[in-house]
C-alpha cells in the first residue's frame, strides 16, 4: 500500500478451488474418493474451511475494479460456510463413488506422522495454525460485494474439469501443464499419496469407522 498510495486494491485470497486448480488440494481428494473403498475423513467433521471459489474471486475483483475499491480485502468465504465434512461429501456426490469416508481423529492421523495440509491437503486439525487459515473475518468484503457459491457446484465443476483434463485418468491428479513428469509433479501430491499410505495402516478397527453424515 505505501508504494502504490491510497488507491490500490490489495486482494487477499485465501485457499482458492474450483476447475483449472492444478496445485493438487481439492484434485487428489477427488481422485482418491473417485477410487472408492474406506477414505480417510479428518476430523471433526465440522471443522471450518474458509475457501473462495476462483471464479466469485474474479467476479468480485473486477467488480471491484469498476466500483474502484482501494485497500485491503480478506477473501474467503464467512465462517460457517463450508465445513470439511462438506468438502468430502461433496467429492462423494461429484464422483458418484462407493467410497466409504471414515473418520479419523486428528490425533490418530499426527500419531501416524501424517502432515496437516500437505498430508492430507485442505485439512487442517483445530488450533492455532487453522483459526489463522480458517478463522478471517470477510464482513469488509461481503459489505463490498463478495457472493460465495456452495462448495457442492464448487467440487462438482473441478471434477468435471478433471474428467477432461487427465485424458482418462481422473484419479492421478497431477500439475496440468505439458510434458508434467512425476518428478515435476507438485510435492504435495506426493506427500499425500504416502499419507493415505501411511493412514492405511495406521488401525484397520480406525479404518472401519464411517464418518458420521453431514
Amino acid at each position: 500500500m505505501a508504494a502504490f498510495g491510497e488507491w490500490a486494491l490489495l486482494t487477499r485470497a485465501g485457499l482458492i478451488l474450483g476447475p483449472y486448480e492444478n496445485v493438487g488440494r481439492l484434485p487428489w481428494w477427488l481422485g482418491r474418493i473417485a477410487h472408492g473403498g474406506p477414505v480417510p475423513a479428518p476430523g471433526p467433521a465440522d471443522v471450518a474451511v474458509q475457501h473462495i471459489d476462483v471464479r466469485d474471486l474474479a467476479a468480485w475483483m473486477l467488480d471491484a475494479a469498476v466500483q474502484r475499491l482501494a485497500g485491503p480485502f480478506d477473501l474467503v468465504c464467512p465462517v460457517g460456510h463450508t465445513t470439511m465434512g462438506d468438502v468430502l461429501d461433496a467429492c462423494v456426490a461429484a464422483t458418484g463413488s462407493n467410497a466409504e469416508l471414515c473418520s479419523t481423529a486428528p490425533e490418530t492421523i499426527l500419531a501416524a506422522g501424517i502432515q496437516p495440509w500437505t498430508g492430507l491437503p485442505i485439512w487442517l486439525p483445530p488450533g492455532e495454525m487453522h483459526d489463522a487459515l480458517h478463522g478471517c473475518d470477510v464482513s469488509k468484503a461481503l459489505a463490498a460485494g463478495l457472493r460465495c457459491r456452495p462448495v457442492t457446484p464448487t467440487v462438482a465443476d473441478a471434477w468435471a474439469w478433471l474428467q477432461t483434463s487427465m485424458t482418462g485418468r481422473p484419479s492421478v491428479p497431477t500439475a496440468h501443464r505439458s510434458g508434467s513428469t512425476p518428478t515435476s509433479r507438485p510435492a504435495s501430491l506426493w506427500n499425500a499419496r504416502r499419507a493415505d499410505r501411511a493412514w492405511r495402516a495406521v488401525s484397520p478397527a480406525v479404518r472401519a469407522t464411517p464418518a458420521a453424515s453431514g
